[in-house]
């Protein structure tokens, strides 16, 4: 595909699912069948399973996923920098003529998502006020996923432009309801969020379903990706890294838009902005810290900021380092040491990874406050 942007018409649609775990999901083992419509479709998509959260918050993740702005021990987007121009999946399509609209069913400026949409130059947002019907107000948080998402698929590629829509889902949320109407017809689950999950599974099933009909839906390239995670059951999940691990997945009906099949390849959030813009043919330069996962490129190493509260935490290589918020090394581990158990810190002598592990990290952290503080994320 040629760099010349009025080349590039393939339509994008960006669902985030609330608090979608990867342990939820059957590619990672889990047996109690709580997403059998994502497990379906993951079986026809190019999956990414070795991927990870950058945040802990939806909002954490709205920043991460769309503009590949990670959150480290504060969210960018609460912060007094998030309103300047940023460069992301929203610029982008917006530079090549797209139409661009941003969906969450919650009441209108709540969790801080309108104003961060309009920062990012989203044309559209469309609310619990938009979608006017209040009867399918969950009472706490937002509009209930199904009714929201199906007026999400008939709302979207009206005019004949291409379009990129973005979609925060709700309803898999504490405190963990269901419709009434849906009242025993999913289990309950080992956890409070399985019964929940399954609803919001089975909203993006008749979500689908809905889609095919449209006529922009042949020439659509699907992200689903979680804001974050949640709760865990399993005791793998319970550990201080893979607590973080998510689901990527991109599925197209068109199947020369995209290629099928899963990826090792280790990556996070802030990787969807860059791999979007390379399934879409976009070749110009742009800012982002994550990478395209699809990526052969020697210099772009796959990596992940599983960042806490505390610590700066990156995944890298063999080795899976923690930092201070000054930039100070607390510990070392080995990759696969998701719970940080074993130090190595002091254990590896002159170790030419782990300095340049230390050393990308630092580097990062200098770069990330730099382009935040001084306006260069543009």
């Amino acid at each position: 595909i040629k760099s010349d942007s009025t080349e590039i018409t393939k339509n994008v649609v960006l669902i985030s699912v609330e608090s979608l775990s990867a342990e939820f999901m059957a590619m990672y083992g889990n047996k109690d069948n709580v997403t059998p419509f994502l497990d379906s479709l993951s079986k026809e998509s190019l999956i990414f399973p070795n991927t990870f959260a950058n945040g802990r918050q939806s909002i954490h993740g709205m920043s991460s996923v769309l503009a590949g702005i990670p959150s480290l021990k504060d969210a960018f987007t609460s912060s007094p920098y998030s309103n300047q121009k940023i460069q992301s999946i929203v610029s982008v399509t917006n530079e090549l003529g797209y139409e661009t609209s941003f969906y969450h069913g919650a009441p209108n400026g709540s969790m801080g998502f309108q104003g961060f949409a309009n920062i990012l130059g989203f044309k559209d947002y469309f609310g619990k006020t938009e979608y006017n019907n209040d009867k399918d107000f969950d009472g706490i948080w937002a509009i209930w996923d199904e009714p929201f998402l199906q007026y999400f698929a008939k709302n979207v590629g009206k005019s004949n432009k291409p379009f990129m829509a973005t979609v925060f889902t709700a309803s898999s949320h504490h405190p963990f309801k269901i419709p009434v109407q849906y009242e025993g017809k999913f289990k309950k689950g080992f956890v409070e969020m399985h019964e929940p999950i399954q609803y919001a599974d089975y909203a993006l099933k008749k979500y689908f379903e809905t889609a095919r009909k449209q006529p922009w839906y042949e020439n659509t390239i699907f992200a689903i990706i979680p804001d974050h995670t949640t709760v865990d059951y399993y005791p793998y999940y319970q550990q201080k890294i893979t607590h973080h691990r998510i689901p990527i997945i991109f599925y197209s009906a068109n199947k020369t838009l995209i290629p099928q099949g899963h990826s090792a390849v280790l990556g996070q959030q802030i990787d969807l902005f860059p791999t979007l813009a390379d399934l879409m043919g976009y070749q110009k330069p742009f800012r982002s810290w994550g990478r395209s996962l699809m990526s052969t490129i020697a210099d772009e190493t796959p990596r992940a900021y599983v960042t806490n509260a505390q610590f700066y935490q990156l995944m890298q290589g063999n080795y899976t380092y923690v930092l201070d918020p000054n930039g100070e090394v607390v510990g070392v581990y080995a990759i696969d040491d998701y719970n940080l158990s074993k130090n190595l810190k002091d254990a590896q002598g002159n170790n030419e990874e782990i300095k340049k592990g230390i050393a990308d990290m630092r580097a990062f952290i200098q770069d990330y406050n730099d382009r935040i503080i001084n306006d260069k994320l543009k």
